[in-house]
């Protein structure tokens, strides 16, 4: 949106930012900002930010950490201990976005940007002749999109948190716990099962999967009729293209360079205790999509 030059670093077969490529760009100099992802939208993926954190040590660079879909689970205490550190890391940015309309139970649009430094807010800052006169420090209707709108997104937020208050062992984390439960348990099946192969156990509470082929183009095709077929039943799953290094494709002979997953996304507390139904609701749509045992 703002024409701001960028570039992309690789990923690893985990779906993380590699750190030794981003070592290798940033000894290149000309690098303002690294924006690590504490949770990708597609596989729930953690960039490993306290790496990051070790190489702004050595290079003057901001860290902006990218806690859109993830941040929530800062909370939680069922997560690997590799997770655990990354999140810890959060504190070391100069910048953290997190978005309630995920996680945070806010089913519209809520989205927060918090700084380190908050004196940064008069570079965001907008005004007008009739408002912003009640005091000299910076007003938060100066420097969000919201301006000088009543706030109604940030009131519901926040009646929200009075109900299930941001604690450890409080009932907002044990849904996210749940959440991240019912990921693990369903992982293991996909793991066991020969008619699937899958990538890295989820970090979070996203998973992505693929049935086993012979070649990557009838996986991703077979991926599509399973899609249809689970749909059909009431399950709904969804598609992603990813790289074919982010999933086991074991001996598939690789026809292309991308593999058609499904993909589930068990944010709801209630998943854990519906993993049974899901299960067998999923092994019925992958008969009928001819995958078989």
């Amino acid at each position: 949106m703002l024409g701001l030059p960028f570039e992309t670093i690789p990923c690893d077969r985990n779906g993380r930012m590699d750190a030794q490529v981003l070592e290798r760009r940033l000894a290149a100099g000309g690098v303002g900002t690294v924006v690590a992802t504490m949770g990708t939208t597609a596989t729930g993926a953690l960039d490993p930010l306290a790496a990051i954190v070790d190489l702004g040590r050595r290079f003057d660079f901001r860290i902006h950490a990218d806690a859109a879909y993830g941040g929530y689970f800062i909370l939680a205490d069922n997560l690997s201990e590799e997770t655990n550190l990354a999140f810890a890391c959060m504190r070391e940015a100069a910048s953290i976005v997190i978005d309630p309309h995920k996680h945070g139970l806010q089913p519209y649009g809520c989205g927060c940007v918090i700084f380190h430094d908050p004196s940064v807010g008069r570079l965001y800052r907008h005004d007008s002749p009739y408002t912003y006169f009640t005091s000299t420090d910076l007003h938060l209707g100066e420097i969000s999109l919201e301006c000088s709108r009543p706030g109604a997104a940030a009131v519901a937020l926040w009646a929200t948190q009075r109900l299930f208050p941001l604690e450890p062992g409080g009932e907002f984390a044990k849904g996210l716990e749940s959440g991240r439960a019912a990921a693990l348990e369903l992982y293991d099946r996909l793991r066991g099962d020969g008619r699937f192969v899958s990538g890295t156990p989820p970090a979070l509470d996203i998973l992505v999967w693929a049935p086993r082929a012979k070649r990557i183009s009838e996986a991703s095709a077979l991926s599509q009729r399973i899609f249809d077929e689970a749909a059909r039943r009431q399950l709904h799953l969804a598609l992603a293209t990813l790289p074919v290094h982010l999933i086991d494709v074991q001996d598939m002979q690789r026809d292309r360079d991308t593999i058609v997953c499904l993909r589930s996304v068990l944010m709801k507390p209630e998943h854990h205790a519906w993993v049974d139904r899901i299960w067998s609701i999923l092994d019925d749509a992958t008969t009928a999509a001819g995958v078989k045992r």
